[in-house]
């Protein structure tokens, strides 16, 4: 794709002020870091930083069929969901491979709002369609309409409690409330994908700079999608793409708890029930690097002479200070505490097999 033809967030050019090292992201121009990927994951995990997540879909659902389609759609039981709360999921093909992973939240009786990746929301929407027919649904692409940042850290909640006339300690985690934001309406989602506290926020695209630059004066700090890649790994978050898709199922991936395939209409039931009866022939783990050397993806996981498998993400860690990573391998070596090795550019370096999440901030407070 030309750059000429990327798409740009409401905050592309203030990125650009910042001085930030853009890239093509799932179509979009976007900020890969500012001072440092180091610098910006210290941040989020000491203090807060703050992400343009403008680039990922946002979908509206609304009317009387709005809970028993995305029921069809989604992998968890979306009537039951009480409003002002939201679901993390996966929506998967009739052979139950992962087309992407999402949240959605109920904002009204009959009002649902999905946010999916944004490689994959044009493939998403276009799956979506393809149930519309007769479901007395509307859907409506919000994405341009609103934007959203993100906003994770041990002090985003002061932060933002700082410019809202809610308290957003009393939102629990996995709730979305609405709320003035700097004259303006807003959602606030306590949701993530580092590992940390915070919200995301999404609110009038006009308004995306005004947060930006309050947050900015209260200390947070702009981040990049390189450090959000390298916290969501510590968190043992998976990525559509590296880790999951269409040729991975939410059993094998570790997202079964996520999945209730026993509904009636649920367009991948049948073959998520028969892959969670059988049981996965393999595992996606996380491993700690033994020797010295940098799993990356592609790099192959070995069991002595024999490749069992390969690595989907890898990195330094810097919460940890050590190289980390995931991937998939037969489910008979999957255990904790099982040695492997990576080929890392032709040498066989030692990886022992280990719990996820790498990092949890429940443990590290």
């Amino acid at each position: 794709m030309k750059e000429s033809d990327l798409r740009q967030t409401p905050l592309h050019e203030k990125h650009l002020e910042l001085g930030a090292k853009m890239a093509p992201f799932g179509g979009w121009d976007m900020p890969i870091q500012y001072e440092s990927i180091l610098v910006e994951a210290k941040a989020v995990r000491s203090n807060a930083g703050m992400f343009d997540v403008s680039h990922m879909g946002r979908i509206e659902f609304t009317g009387p069929g709005a809970a028993e389609f995305l029921n069809r759609i989604l992998s968890s039981d979306v009537p039951k969901l009480r409003i002002g709360r939201a679901r993390y999921g996966v929506i998967c093909n009739p052979q139950g491979g992962i087309i992407d992973d999402a949240i959605v939240y109920r904002l009204d009786e009959e009002r649902y709002l999905l946010v999916p990746n944004a490689g994959n929301a044009d493939e998403v929407i276009d799956w979506l369609k393809k149930w519309m027919p007769d479901s007395g649904v509307t859907m409506n692409i919000i994405t341009n309409n609103l934007s959203m940042i993100a906003v994770q850290g041990p002090r985003a909640i002061e932060m933002l409690d700082s410019i809202t006339t809610n308290d957003l300690s009393k939102v629990r985690p996995f709730r979305i409330v609405e709320a003035p934001l700097l004259g303006t309406d807003a959602l606030l989602a306590r949701t993530g994908y580092t590992g940390e506290d915070g919200f995301e926020v999404m609110l009038p695209s006009g308004s995306a700079v005004a947060l930006w630059d309050a947050l900015t004066e209260r200390g947070a700090t702009p981040c990049g999608l390189g450090a959000r890649d390298v916290l969501r790994l510590e968190a043992g978050l998976p990525l559509h793409g590296n880790d999951i898709d269409a040729t991975t199922n939410p059993y094998e991936s570790g997202l079964g708890r996520f999945v209730d395939p026993d509904r009636d209409g649920y367009v991948a039931g049948d073959a998520l029930q028969q892959i969670r009866d059988a049981g996965p022939g393999r595992s996606l783990v996380g491993f700690v690097m033994r020797g010295r050397g940098i799993a990356r993806q592609g790099h192959h996981i070995m069991n002595g002479p024999d490749q069992i498998g390969e690595v989907t993400s890898g990195s330094v860690s810097p919460t940890l200070d050590m190289n980390i990573g995931m991937g998939y391998v037969p489910t008979g070596l999957s255990d904790g505490g099982t040695r492997l090795q990576i080929d890392v550019r032709g040498r066989l370096i030692e990886a022992e097999i280990v719990p996820l999440p790498f990092y949890s901030r429940r443990k590290n407070e």
